[in-house]
């Protein structure tokens, strides 16, 4: 990953040494904290440390038992976190899909093919449906398309 803020690459070494966990983790990190960019909260009660301790051990939500005496980590709030899991499990793994990157998406064949070539057919309509027929005429306009 690259921090383009602080201009470093982050690779799995600097990932361990500030986040305590490794890169297959961070879906998992990321469904109990919580992830503001991509907008959805994460667990109540869990934090950065908690969850990097977890699962630090654990590795995945999966693993992580689901009784905080079963444990073999240390944790603050041990048995309120256990208990959120289980009741949060389908928020936990919703949050962690939402937070896996795809890499089985079709995407396209060239960066030509990303180039904007109009408005589509239906465009007339909606601004028919606008009434703003002069906007049907100015995004023409403003691809080569003439009147």
């Amino acid at each position: 990953q690259v921090d383009r803020m602080r201009g470093k690459l982050i690779d799995e070494a600097a990932l361990r040494a500030r986040r305590g966990i490794g890169p297959r983790s961070i879906p998992d990190w990321l469904a109990l904290v919580g992830d503001s960019a991509d907008g959805f909260p994460g667990l109540r009660g869990w934090g950065a440390k908690s969850a990097a301790t977890v699962l630090a051990r654990y590795g995945h939500l999966e693993h992580i038992p689901r009784s905080h005496a079963s444990w073999d980590v240390r944790v603050r709030n041990a048995a309120r976190l256990a208990e959120t899991l289980v009741e949060q499990w389908d928020n936990a793994l919703l949050f962690r899909d939402l937070a896996t990157l795809r890499t089985d998406a079709d995407l396209f064949q060239s960066v030509d093919a990303l180039r904007w070539q109009g408005p589509r057919e239906e465009f007339e309509d909606v601004c028919a449906q606008l009434g703003d027929a002069d906007l049907a005429r100015r995004v023409r306009q403003a691809a080569g398309r003439g009147r």
